[in-house]
């Protein structure tokens, strides 16, 4: 059987994925699952350890191999799993050696588990260009950044994906290039900390000028959108891009985490509320159709009433669609899990009301694009997404393509035609 990959997590976890199953397959491996864990919260790791339990069960002859985030952090505790048979670290995951080493470890019946190198001492960003993702998918992503140089106090991921490197622009334009002459009619610029884009390459280039380059250069490209910024870092070619080029999809995702400024300091982000609201307002004058998403975080530790009611706020104030929401939970070793924590009853009913509120505003958002013709982007049979990320009914259009519709009602949840 072939390799399959089951994959957690964020979007680069899913652009990683295709590099982990094209160097796995070169390396002659089969019959095995990878794991690409995530570490963002205790539940993806749990969520994790399920599925190796479950998947063991499920296809004891098979072996299972723990890669991502959480195998980077948590190595030990997934190489004491009975049902894993080898531990790949997160930057060794993206090699074909790593793949190759793993075989002969397999081979030989080698009883060491763990290959995980020093991800701190990965200085720089091999391009993993990749011919095509699997046929017909009209989405894909492109990895063009890895790691942080940030150290937000709940965080553990840059201890996962060590600090920040980035592609090359010339080899991002050859893989988007590459991606659009495949069928492929929306590429998702992903990284985890994308608008440090370029800082680690010569001449320090930003997110601004690479997605200026990409629109210039691959002109049959149809739509390109960018995934979670930070937008204290957001450069002036971003906001020009945003404003004057149509491909650019009106859809931002920003990294808010909250609403209130004692709990921004405390979780050691660099923006205030003042500027969250002043950017939102800024490409709102420039692009003002733009739809707005957010992380926001609940419950962490210290977080009053108070200051959570601003988060809330936030929703309206930022004019927020999409809310992308994370009960609080301490990972090990940052320094917000020895800060006095909220009570999980607590942390609980905000995140309820604050999805709650995201809800809301999405509805709201349904039925005010009713009337408008927007341009659908056809990901499956009955299903498609207009440029602001909105999830439409509709029928009878070719998987792939993107077409003109006009927006007769809502569902609550979704658009109809």
């Amino acid at each position: 059987m072939p390799v399959e990959i089951v994959t957690f997590g964020c979007r680069l976890n899913a652009f990683e994925a295709e590099v982990i199953r094209r160097e796995a397959e070169g390396a002659g491996l089969s019959d095995t699952i990878v794991i690409n864990s995530c570490a963002v919260t205790n539940e993806a790791v749990a969520q994790a350890r399920q599925s190796i339990r479950k998947l063991k069960r499920e296809r004891p002859d098979a072996r299972i191999v723990v890669t991502g985030c959480a195998a980077q952090t948590q190595s030990a505790m997934f190489a004491d799993m009975a049902e894993v048979d080898r531990v790949v670290g997160n930057d060794d995951k993206m090699r074909g050696e790593a793949w190759r080493d793993a075989r002969s470890a397999f081979d030989l019946g080698a009883s060491e588990k763990v290959a995980v190198s020093d991800i701190m001492a990965v200085t720089e960003m091999a391009p993993h260009l990749i011919d095509g993702f699997a046929a017909g998918l009209p989405r894909v992503f492109v990895q063009v950044q890895n790691g942080c140089d940030h150290r937000c106090t709940f965080c553990i991921i840059p201890y996962g994906r060590g600090n920040s490197r980035s592609v090359p622009m010339g080899a991002v334009v050859e893989q988007v290039r590459t991606l659009a002459a495949g069928g492929h009619a929306e590429i998702v610029l992903t990284g985890v900390d994308l608008t440090s884009y370029g800082s680690d390459l010569p001449g320090a280039p930003k997110l601004g000028m690479l997605t200026k380059q990409i629109l210039r250069h691959v002109p049959e490209l149809k739509r390109l959108r960018i995934s979670s910024i930070d937008s204290i870092e957001a450069d002036d070619d971003l906001l020009d891009a945003i404003a004057g080029d149509a491909r650019l999809m009106p859809h931002l995702h920003v990294s808010l985490q909250s609403g209130d400024d004692m709990i921004l300091k405390r979780m050691k982000r660099r923006h205030s509320r003042r500027d969250a609201v002043a950017f939102c307002d800024q490409v709102r004058r420039l692009r003002p159709d733009v739809v707005f998403g957010a992380d926001i975080i609940a419950g962490f530790p210290t977080e009053t009433e108070e200051m959570f009611s601003r988060s809330l706020d936030l929703v309206e104030e930022c004019g927020l669609t999409f809310l992308h929401v994370f009960p609080y939970s301490p990972r090990p070793g940052t320094p917000a899990a020895k800060m006095p924590q909220v009570a999980g009853g607590a942390i609980k009913d905000r995140a309820r009301r604050l999805r709650a509120a995201g809800e809301a505003a999405l509805r709201q958002r349904l039925q005010a694009e009713i009337g408008a013709t927007r341009q659908v982007l056809i990901e499956s049979e009955g299903q498609g997404r207009t440029e602001h990320y909105l999830p439409v009914a509709i029928a009878g259009e070719r998987v792939g393509s993107v077409v003109p519709a006009r927006i007769a009602g809502s569902d609550g949840e979704r658009l109809t035609t």
